[in-house]
Formats: C-alpha cells, sequence, structure tokens
C-alpha cells in the first residue's frame, strides 16, 4: 500500500485487478453491458438480501464474514419470496437442462 501511494505511479485496470484494488478489469467497450446486467440483478433482489449481505460482509474478518454471509442467506429461505422462486422455478423447469441454462431469465420471468 505504501509503494502505490508513496509511489506515485498510474497503474492500468488489470494492475488494479491483480493487486485486488478492483473487483475485475472490463474492457471500455463492455463496461456499460456490464454495468447495467450488475444493476439489474441487484434491483432484482429479494427485499431483505442486500442489507443481509452488507451486515454478513466485515472487511477486518473474512471468515466471519463468510459464516454471517451463510446464515443471512439461510435466513432467507424461510421468507415467503424465497418459497415462492424456488417452487415457481421447479414448476417452470428450473430443474431442466434448458431450465439451467437460462435460469435467471426463467426466474425473472415468474409471474408475481
Amino acid at each position: 500500500a505504501l509503494e502505490a501511494v508513496l509511489g506515485a505511479d498510474l497503474y492500468d485496470a488489470e494492475t488494479a485487478e491483480r493487486y485486488g484494488w478492483v473487483n475485475r478489469a472490463v474492457p471500455a467497450d463492455e463496461l456499460d453491458d456490464v454495468v447495467d446486467r450488475l444493476a439489474r440483478n441487484i434491483a432484482a433482489l429479494p427485499e431483505g438480501v442486500i442489507a443481509a449481505a452488507k451486515r454478513a460482509i466485515v472487511p477486518e474478518d473474512l471468515a466471519e464474514g463468510l459464516r454471517r454471509e451463510h446464515d443471512a442467506w439461510a435466513n432467507q429461505f424461510a421468507r415467503p419470496e424465497a418459497e415462492r422462486l424456488i417452487r415457481g422455478g421447479l414448476t417452470h423447469g428450473a430443474q431442466t437442462r434448458d431450465g439451467e441454462r437460462d435460469l435467471e431469465g426463467l426466474l425473472r420471468g415468474l409471474p408475481g
């Protein structure tokens, strides 16, 4: 960290990704699509999921954060929305080869 701060060098996206400063480097011509997809995925999450994930991830202790995340996600399965998605997914073929290939589209297309 001191090298980066005190060295005053400029770092490209690939180096930032390799150092763990960013989640991933994306080519400029793909950036809008990647951001749009991420935003749609986050916006489509059931109520409570984002807050649970934020509570679960504690940067100071990743292992403990992952345990909390596991518990938080497990608690989400008790919610009516989770049951609706699971039952609807099974009814509409989520367990089939074609359903698995487009699971996101299948689940997002469920009524309700």
